[in-house]
């Protein structure tokens, strides 16, 4: 199990404003379980990886792993392996030998080291290539090499920076899968850094969502798409993303009543809200709900959308349009014969909202289907 409790990374450069890179994080894998780092472009999940693979040091706290405190110990003596987003290969050391760099370490036969090579080459698909050397090699290649060379050892923990990120689409969707099944057959822990939210799904067990430093929210992507934490991973997950409206609350007899225009309004029985979600209610004149596109039934209802768009995407369509002053986007199976300009009836229905306070924090979630 890897243990992170409160770990801090601040970057000082002369003549600079410090950059607080990774704020109080508090994160415990389990042992066999594979974790993405999702996040977008310096929200901190690259500082997280290289203080777990010991490359950068730790400000404040601590890293344990398999019980052992880590985050003092150089990275050779932490039993982690790593495959890094700029590959780092031995520039003179042919495919082959830069894959079986770190297994000659641990003194095994050279029938053993072949043996290991060959399977993970083929693998990830570059076993007509182990003869060549890293110059010769496109960029999809060399990050196939690392990748190699990091699952093909024996580690207490593998740590993998965009493994996959200049791959090809169809390799890519290939390898997961592979990837997937060979660290699940072994038992291996992992953690991984994307940017890619189909990655994250596709791979992991579980997904931290990071955002300015800060981990956001840490758990199972159903989970994290039908209870969002907080607003940002409510906006942030999801494709497209949910969508979020201004509404006027105002107390009724049974419950509340929240207005996002004139012909969109939505009653909250009080039956539906625990005591956060009715005091945040009771306490505020207006208030952010959100809703995914998924439960925005088009053809039907009360309320009216104006279409700015609509797009046909093979399984599904994604219409946008201009809602009681909101644009809002609608995804539903099949085709919708809808123009931009055209008006149509649609539902949303208030057992689908989630409710936000003002810190942004969820206070109620959406029903489950």
């Amino acid at each position: 199990m890897l243990s992170i409790h409160n770990v801090d990374k601040i970057y000082h450069s002369r003549g600079k404003p410090d950059v607080h890179a990774v704020r109080a994080l508090d994160m415990e894998v389990k042992k066999g379980e594979i974790v993405a780092l999702l996040g977008s472009s310096g929200c901190g999940k690259t500082s997280t990886l290289r203080m777990i693979a010991g490359f950068e040091s730790v400000t404040s706290g601590s890293i344990a792993l398999a019980q052992r405190a880590i985050h003092d110990l150089p990275p050779a003596k932490r039993k982690v392996a790593m495959a890094f987003e700029g590959y780092s290969l031995y520039p003179p050391l042919t495919v082959r030998e830069n894959i079986a760099f770190a297994l000659k370490a641990q003194q095994l036969s050279r029938a053993e080291i072949a043996r290991r090579v060959d399977e993970i080459a083929r693998l990830v698909e570059i076993e007509d290539i182990l003869d060549h050397h890293p110059r010769a090699l496109s960029g999809g290649q060399q990050q196939r090499v690392s990748l190699a060379r990091a699952l093909v050892r024996d580690a207490d923990l593998y740590l993998l920076d965009e493994p996959m990120g200049q791959l090809e689409p169809q390799l890519r969707a290939v390898l997961r899968g592979r990837i997937k099944g060979l660290l699940a057959e072994r038992g291996m822990t992992a953690i991984f850094v994307t940017h890619d939210q189909t990655e994250a799904s596709a791979l992991a067990d579980r997904i931290a969502v990071m955002e300015d430093g800060v981990l956001q929210q840490f758990a199972g992507e159903r989970e994290l798409k039908n209870r969002p934490a907080n607003l940002f991973v409510a906006s942030f997950i999801g494709e497209p993303p949910m969508n979020l409206l201004d509404t006027a609350v105002t107390p009724e007899e049974s419950g509340f009543r929240l207005s996002a225009g004139s012909d969109l309004a939505f009653h909250i029985s009080l039956q539906t809200l625990d005591v956060m979600a009715q005091q945040t209610l009771a306490q505020a004149q207006q208030i952010k709900v959100g809703i995914r596109p998924q439960r925005i039934a088009i053809g039907t209802g009360e309320s009216r959308l104006r279409v700015v768009s609509n797009q046909w995407l093979g399984d599904q369509s994604h219409v946008a349009g201009e809602c009681a002053g909101h644009l809002v986007v609608a995804v539903t199976q099949g085709k919708v014969a809808a123009r931009p300009g055209d008006v149509v009836p649609c539902t949303l229905d208030a057992r689908h909202l989630h409710i936000f306070g003002a810190d942004g924090v969820c206070v109620r979630h959406a029903e489950a289907r």
